[in-house]
């Protein structure tokens, strides 16, 4: 039957990602945003114009769901959505004052998150966590990598 339940780092690794998962929706959610919707119009702060296809790159979300997501943002007036200057078929997409100003008041939020989390560990220890994640990251693609195979 497999390792033992106890000793599945997996579930570890879920539980935190669901806790941290549900502390970002409660602290975005003041101002009317989802985190998909919070990721999107903070990618769109970093590099206004964007297409949807590589913002959805950036947010680690498939195009489907980004084009949702920018279409709902669109539709309350938090984003806008122009044809290129060149490429008529590729939209660019930027913030309007009012998804800056609801970016700005989620961010305040899920920055604290991020920040309280990183308080929790020295500099040191920050950098072990980081590179055990890649290792388990690593794990996770060579172990996807030999399954898909067989």
């Amino acid at each position: 039957m497999g390792m033992p339940l106890g000793e599945r780092l997996g579930m570890d690794l879920k539980r935190v990602e669901q806790e941290l998962m549900a502390a970002k929706h409660a602290a975005v959610k003041v101002a009317g945003l989802t985190v998909p919707q919070y990721a999107a119009l903070y990618g769109l702060a970093g590099a206004p114009g964007i297409s949807g296809a590589a913002l959805a790159r950036a947010c680690m979300v498939t195009p489907q769901a980004m084009t949702g997501v920018l279409k709902n943002l669109e539709e309350r007036g938090l984003v806008e959505r122009t044809p290129h200057p060149w490429h008529r078929n590729v939209l660019e997409t930027r913030l309007t004052d009012q998804g800056r100003a609801a970016l700005e008041k989620a961010d305040a939020r899920a920055s604290a998150i991020e920040r309280r989390i990183f308080e929790e560990f020295t500099p040191e220890e920050r950098d072990t966590l980081r590179a055990l994640l890649a290792r388990v990251g690593k794990a996770v693609r060579a172990q996807a990598a030999e399954q898909a195979t067989e």
